[in-house]
């Protein structure tokens, strides 16, 4: 296993992501505790909240499925980050630690729940999101979620589908649909291809 964290400044943006990637078989120990930081992840991603709403209230939304095993993490959920200036940028974090700027629509933040055994293996699934605006029907307040711009494979070799909702399995899927619809036709052929087998269905 490796994991990957990479990342660059541009004109369109700032990109931080972090995947793992493995070669042969893991062990249902890795595949455990990667399908429940993919789970984190996942209701992070979809998490629906109030203006006024800060990341310390959100942070338990990707620790949750961890928490229920006996596991956590030491760093942060997420943090800010800027365009040509700090990665890792305030004033918003969603992490334990008592934040007193609310989430605001435009914001740019990391979803990067974890979970890592000393010696032997790292996992983490970091996307970019951004804060936004969203109209539900019959909402009496103004809510905000978040969008995932980063558009990168994530390892679905290494998931329990049996573990999975249908709810996370449809996000899932409908995440490596748009990754391959808008990426693919900017590489080659044979990037393509691999593209394609990475982002199958499950």
């Amino acid at each position: 296993m490796l994991l990957l964290d990479s990342g660059g400044q541009y004109e369109e943006g700032t990109t931080d992501v972090t995947r793992v990637l493995v070669r042969g078989t893991a062990s249902d120990d890795i595949t455990h505790y990667y399908t429940r930081v993919l789970k984190g992840h996942i209701a992070l991603a979809t998490a629906i909240f109030p203006e006024g709403t800060t990341g310390a209230h959100l942070d338990v939304l990707a620790r949750q499925f961890l928490w229920e095993v006996g596991a956590d993490y030491d760093h942060g959920t997420g943090h800010g980050i800027g365009a040509y200036l700090c990665v890792h940028e305030g004033p918003q974090s969603i992490s334990k630690r008592s934040m007193a700027t609310p989430l605001m629509a435009g914001m740019v933040c990391s979803n990067e729940p974890g979970y890592y055994q000393e010696g032997a293996y790292g996992i983490r699934i970091e996307n970019v999101v951004v804060v936004t605006k969203k109209d539900l029907p019959h909402s009496k307040r103004a809510m905000l979620g978040f969008d995932t711009v980063t558009l990168v494979p994530i390892e679905t070799s290494l998931v329990n589908r049996a573990m999975l909702t249908e709810r996370e399995r449809a996000w899932l899927n409908a995440y490596h649909a748009r990754v391959y619809a808008e990426i693919a036709p900017q590489v080659s052929a044979d990037v393509s291809a691999w593209l394609k087998r990475k982002c199958e269905n499950i």
